[in-house]
């Protein structure tokens, strides 16, 4: 590919001055900002994460804020997920779907209050869609995106990463829950979770003049932890069955054909857009759905969908693809159709390259 042109709509971050004195590798572009690729290379950053602890740019997870009156009233219009059960201090992933019942995001939402939600986004312009829906129904609610970054730790020594610089008491925060912190006299929410498998934290940094403070302390004190600066790698996030908005599931497709059925709350998250097409899904089935593929030897980068093919006529498509070390293939996923999706089906994937055989998987990787 050629070089993206930098511009002012191409967004730097809070941390773009320690990512590039970090020596990073390559930038993609998520939700208009930059995003970095690699490191070291993907092979080496791969095992880093695995083994060490990581330091994240992720401020391309850009926060929707919901405040006022009737946000938790908006927040439910968005997702087919029950919300009542939902307390402050709670993270819960949670599609978004228009009113076809078509994936338009799966962000994390975190309640920061009754009356005041952040919407951690995937990569598609969600605010503007946020905003539509709350002029349309005259919610009592302020829509905008605040100055928050995140910034991410992640790997097996992030706990003591994390503890160095916030406190002991982080040790005790539970998955998809999150806490108020303290660094250098100012009030830090802190969550336990991210875009891998391997354990950390996702640091929502409240105003971009404290972005590398933050990033410089985190360095500081895990010099001896071997931390390094990485970002979220595609083989360990297939391996994990992490999908990726925009790559394994566009608006094209339902909650219940990428596999998210299990948040859809469909009888109950009353007032939901698309709630009566989701009924329909829900009570007949989808009949396509992500599959974890294996692919023998190494295939070439998937920067477009890959037809999966039986018989001359097309039953899926690949999405994501990454050589996985670890497990000396290339990891995939791909949407089947129901004729295809049976684990230890062999697959034909036409790629750029030529024809590949794949193998579907009864499982993910890093839960088989």
């Amino acid at each position: 590919m050629a070089l993206i042109a930098p511009s002012r709509r191409l967004r730097r971050t809070p941390f773009s001055d320690g990512v590039e004195a970090a020596g990073v590798g390559a930038y993609t572009v998520y939700n208009h900002m930059l995003l970095p690729a690699f490191f070291e290379s993907l092979d080496a950053d791969y095992h880093h994460l695995k083994k060490y602890v990581q330091v994240w740019d992720v401020a391309c997870e850009r926060q929707v804020e919901l405040r006022g009156p009737d946000a938790t009233r908006l927040m439910q219009t968005l997702t087919p997920r029950d919300l009542r059960g939902m307390l402050p201090g709670q993270c819960l992933y949670v599609p978004i779907v228009d009113e076809t019942g078509g994936m338009l995001n799966d962000p994390v939402a975190v309640k920061i209050s009754e009356d005041r939600y952040w919407i951690s986004i995937a990569d598609s312009d969600l605010l503007l869609w946020v905003k539509g829906i709350a002029n349309a129904y005259r919610f009592e609610v302020l829509v905008d995106e605040p100055d928050i970054s995140p910034l991410a730790i992640q790997g097996p020594k992030a706990d003591e990463l994390a503890a160095r610089v916030f406190g002991e008491d982080i040790r005790n925060l539970r998955f998809f829950r999150f806490g108020i912190f303290t660094f250098e006299g100012q009030d830090v929410i802190i969550a336990r979770s991210g875009y891998s498998k391997q354990g950390g934290f996702e640091i929502y940094v409240e105003g971009a003049e404290w972005g590398m403070p933050i990033w410089n302390a985190l360095f500081e004190a895990g010099k001896d932890l071997n931390v390094r600066a990485g970002c979220p790698n595609t083989a360990e996030r297939i391996e994990g069955g992490l999908l990726s908005y925009g790559n394994d599931m566009t608006r094209d497709n339902t909650p219940h054909e990428c596999g998210l059925g299990k948040f859809c709350n469909t009888q109950t998250a009353i007032g939901c857009m698309g709630r009566d097409a989701l009924l329909r899904v829900a009570k007949d089935g989808p009949i396509r759905q992500i599959r974890p593929i294996e692919i023998k030897g190494r295939a070439p980068a998937c920067d477009r969908v890959w037809p999966i093919m039986a018989k001359g006529q097309k039953v899926g498509q690949i999405t994501s693809t990454a050589w996985s070390p670890d497990f000396d293939c290339t990891v995939a996923i791909g949407m089947v159709r129901m004729t295809h999706w049976d684990p230890g089906t062999t697959l034909s994937i036409e790629t750029p390259e030529g024809s590949l055989e794949g193998i579907v998987k009864d499982d993910f990787w890093h839960n088989a």
